[in-house]
């Protein structure tokens, strides 16, 4: 075991996480003397709003994901480390990393914001099948499932399995479920129409599932009718107030016990939930913070972790009322961590509580259909919405090569209806069916062994 020591004599300020909050804390610390680590699981930053798109084919990969080596080249103070934190012991001011071999790494301040993951309410067994989207490996599988799905289909001679094939079910309406639902059907209905000779795309089934009763339940009741218009205007299956209850090698049930309903779709994609990073658990275990039932924890009104004003949490893993967990309150919480500490090494009264401004909810459904809620009290939906979106993501976007090749591409996705981002291999497929395969099987012995046991002797 390593354990790296202090070099400069500087503050030591340690980064987990190189997501929206990791990277403007890190950012806003530039001109600071402080020595800073940046410790991530991949060697890049993530725009996670546009993944969806990934997963479509509408943007490679490298337009959201830039390297960290190369967004912090010019700070001298930073240092980028490629590594899993599975321990932090908040009594020695340690962190321990995994990489090739195990690091321990000290430090004055630490920032932890390792963001959120997939949340099957329970049934992890079923994330295997219904992938959700939170990394690029997760958007690279979804793109494969649903390509693959046409693929298959146009291989199928019995009309049941190619019906099957052709129906991709998207769990949870909220806005990665609506975009992405609302992607699938533009590529189902209009870029692939023509490509198949055995099948017509244009007949797939695309369905958005949630158990509320509303599309973008937190938007106002106006922009949440929109988009539910919108997205049937597209072809898009809105089925509200439907709770899935299984899901399955060939589909999903949805629906309460006394009116349950098969759906027989072999494309399921989950959107519907998520769960603090694991770190969230530990952090609560142990300083005695307050967790809540998605796992994220309560942290002090300077999102300082209680009894450990050197420790900041922010991001997905807190909860604060009234902020919601995206990217917007990420950002605002990590510049509010840096300006936290500046005024520490300053020795200068520390700023008022961390206040969130609610600068507003935006999802796009189709080429050019939008809903955006802005400031609390402005609602926009159509063209308008979808010119906001685009300025916003592209302001945020990083580096301006990315911007430049968004605005290309998006621009080239309009007019020609074309997704050149369409690249899979019959490997990544046969591996795929293969794994659910052998997973559907394994819980299919596991049902017979338990109704064997819940038999009379």
């Amino acid at each position: 075991m390593q354990t790296p020591t202090k070099t400069s004599g500087r503050h030591r300020v340690v980064v987990i996480g190189g997501g929206f909050g990791g990277v403007r804390a890190v950012k806003a610390l530039e001109r600071e003397p402080v020595e800073i680590t940046l410790i991530d699981r991949t060697n890049h930053h993530l725009f996670q709003p546009l993944l969806y798109q990934v997963a479509t084919g509408v943007l490679s990969a490298g337009q959201i994901a830039p390297a960290l080596r190369g967004m912090f080249r010019k700070q001298k103070n930073v240092r980028v480390l490629l590594g899993v934190v599975d321990e932090i012991d908040v009594e020695h001011h340690t962190v321990r990393m995994i990489a090739d071999e195990t690091t321990t790494i000290p430090y004055d301040t630490l920032i932890v914001a390792t963001g959120a993951t997939h949340s099957y309410f329970g049934h992890d067994e079923w994330s295997q099948i219904a992938p959700g989207m939170k990394s690029l490996d997760d958007a690279r599988r979804v793109r494969s499932r649903i390509l693959g799905a046409f693929e298959i289909a146009e291989q199928k001679t019995d009309p049941t399995e190619r019906d099957a094939w052709l129906t991709f079910a998207v769990v949870g309406a909220g806005p990665t479920g609506v975009e992405l639902a609302g992607q699938i059907a533009l590529l189902a209905h209009r870029v692939l129409r023509n490509d198949y000779r055995h099948i017509d795309p244009s007949t797939a089934r695309v369905l958005l599932l949630d158990a509320t009763a509303h599309v973008l339940g937190t938007y106002p009741e106006s922009l949440s009718e929109r988009a539910a218009n919108d997205l049937r205007h597209l072809g898009v299956e809105v089925e509200l107030s439907a709770p899935v209850t299984d899901i399955g090698l060939g589909g999903l049930t949805i629906g309460s016990a006394g009116d349950a309903r098969r759906i027989e779709a072999r494309t399921v994609i989950w959107a519907a939930g998520v769960t603090a990073s694991p770190l969230a658990a530990q952090l609560g275990r142990s300083s005695g913070a307050e967790i809540d039932r998605a796992g994220r924890l309560h942290v002090g009104p300077d999102l300082t972790l209680p009894g450990h004003p050197e420790v900041f949490v922010i991001g997905d893993m807190i909860t604060i009322p009234g902020v919601p967990g995206t990217a917007q309150p990420a950002i605002q919480e990590g510049k509010y961590a840096a300006k936290v500490i500046r005024t520490r090494l300053a020795d200068k009264a520390p700023p008022s509580a961390f206040h969130y401004l609610d600068l507003g909810s935006m999802a796009v459904i189709g080429r050019t259909r939008a809903v955006a809620s802005l400031f609390g009290h402005i609602n926009v939906g159509g063209f308008p919405a979808f010119l906001i979106w685009g300025i916003v993501h592209l302001a945020n976007l990083v580096g301006w090569g990315n911007r430049y090749e968004a605005i290309a591409r998006w621009g080239w996705t309009i007019l020609a209806r074309n997704r050149r981002e369409r690249v899979i291999s019959i490997v990544s497929l046969v591996s795929e069916q293969t794994a659910m395969n052998e997973l559907e099987q394994l819980r299919a012995a596991e049902t017979r062994a338990d109704e064997e046991d819940a038999q009379p002797s």
